[in-house]
């Protein structure tokens, strides 16, 4: 089902078939402010194999995501980090980076896995946070890579749907997406580390 969502002004009777899809396990494709992504519930296993299956990886090698609505739930799924990282986080998010911050608990259940770190996302775009704010827990997301290498990602919807249709419930149109992912930032240690250069720009966000 592809489901054609504005940014500016997301459809709540569209929102909520999303939602409903992701309620009932099923692993969906949204917009972010960078690349489309394979979506699902964190709370799902079978959606989160389903997802690798996709990806063609095993859980515990698999750089997956949580998409959050906010900075409000991120220490849900954190071991407690400086001022100085927050305040980075705070002044770049809404915003196409991916912080890597340090794991608690939760998450290595959630990966039935002894997964140390975990990639922190809050996509300046309204329709997956709109979802996210729905659903009422965070999204585990992975960036959906284009066959092509030299174009990287797939920033068309409609081949979404026309390579994934048979394989996720619902895609959401949100336009054509960015060719370019966000930028990584590794927070586990003392100091944060840029490890892959994307859309953000760390010395616009401080």
């Amino acid at each position: 089902m592809l489901l054609q969502i504005y940014p500016d002004n997301p459809n709540p009777v569209l929102i909520k078939k999303a939602v409903d899809a992701l309620k009932n396990g099923e692993v969906i494709i949204i917009p972010t402010d960078t690349v489309y992504a394979l979506a699902c519930d964190i709370h799902n296993n079978k959606a989160i194999d389903k997802i690798c299956r996709l990806k063609n990886v095993k859980l515990d090698k698999a750089n997956f995501s949580f998409v959050c609505y906010d900075l409000s739930n991120i220490s849900d799924f954190t071991k407690p980090f400086s001022t100085e990282i927050f305040r980075l986080m705070k002044q770049s998010l809404p915003g196409p980076f991916t912080f890597i911050l340090n794991a608690n608990s939760n998450v290595p259940h959630i990966f039935k896995s002894n997964k140390k770190t975990i990639g922190i996302r809050v996509p300046d775009n309204n329709i997956a946070r709109t979802i996210v704010k729905e659903l009422g827990n965070p999204l585990m997301v992975t960036s959906i890579h284009d066959e092509n290498e030299i174009v990287g990602y797939t920033s068309d919807p409609s081949d979404l749907d026309s390579k994934f249709s048979e394989q996720v419930n619902v895609i959401i149109d949100g336009g054509y997406s960015d060719v370019h992912p966000s930028t990584v930032i590794d927070c586990s240690g003392e100091l944060p580390v840029v490890i892959r250069e994307g859309k953000g720009k760390v010395e616009e966000s401080h």
